[in-house]
């Protein structure tokens, strides 16, 4: 199990047989982790019927209630370390990414990537059927987030990445606290913190068409405020090592190569 692509699911039932097929049918070996916060919608029985079909390939955590993006994909790491993943995906259920890019992002770390970034903003990157206020929104936050914290990634609120275990395993999970587009800034800010070669790729990314978003106030404000939070520690406080898992806190490098480093 090489590859495996985290897709945290609440409500999904419209969407998540279809993306599972597709997943599945693309060449490379690709597994699914499909991670449930008990959708109602009886989201996580068309997974497990599924996985009659996909035996070995398909798999499901379930969790009780709504606990967020954050958390889910945070229990989705810790699930594929213990399993010995080396590349693992961030994915959404509802066909935003189109799956066919996950080759796109494996090649980019393959290729030596740390952190491969799916993104909107980078040039031949684009936004289909978004309305304007969301456009607005998204590429504000992204600008806002560069400007606050120097970090040098187009497109920081993305949720379409690969990631390669040794930065899922340097970074110290337990300590990322945020669950909407804060928890994807942090992560790519920890990443970029400790020294970790971060690309972007371009995609295109289309607004859902069954089901609906899970954007709301509360995860905008965590945005903002959960930005400010992570300059204010990186200058008055030791983000670094506060992200750091303990091993590497202590300067036992398995693997020099990824030693923390200066940002």
């Amino acid at each position: 199990m090489n590859k495996i692509v985290i897709i945290p699911t609440y409500n999904e039932r419209e969407n998540i047989e279809a993306i599972i097929v597709a997943v599945m049918n693309l060449q490379s070996d690709f597994h699914i982790l499909i991670v449930d916060d008990g959708s109602p919608d009886g989201t996580a029985d068309i997974v497990k019927n599924l996985m009659v079909q996909f035996a070995g390939r398909l798999f499901i955590e379930e969790r009780k209630g709504k606990l967020g993006l954050g958390t889910a994909y945070i229990h989705g790491f810790k699930w594929a370390l213990k399993k010995g993943c080396q590349y693992v995906f961030e994915m959404d259920a509802d066909f935003s990414h189109n799956p066919l890019d996950l080759e796109v992002l494996y090649r980019a770390a393959v290729n030596g990537a740390d952190v491969a970034i799916g993104s909107r903003y980078i040039k031949n990157g684009k936004v289909e059927n978004w309305p304007v206020d969301r456009i607005a929104l998204s590429k504000g936050a992204s600008l806002y987030t560069r400007i606050i914290t120097f970090m040098p990634i187009k497109d920081p609120t993305a949720g379409f990445v690969c990631y390669k275990a040794n930065v899922l395993s340097t970074i110290n999970l337990d300590a990322i606290t945020f669950v909407g587009y804060a928890f994807q800034i942090e992560m790519k800010f920890a990443a970029w913190k400790l020294g970790f070669k971060i690309e972007e790729v371009p995609i295109t990314f289309k607004d859902r068409k069954l089901g609906a978003s899970k954007m709301n106030k509360g995860i905008i404000k965590e945005g903002i405020f959960g930005v400010l939070n992570l300059k204010w520690q990186s200058i008055f406080k030791d983000y670094r090592r506060k992200i750091v898992t303990k091993s590497l806190d202590e300067n036992v490098f398995l693997d020099p190569s990824i030693a923390p480093k200066s940002n």
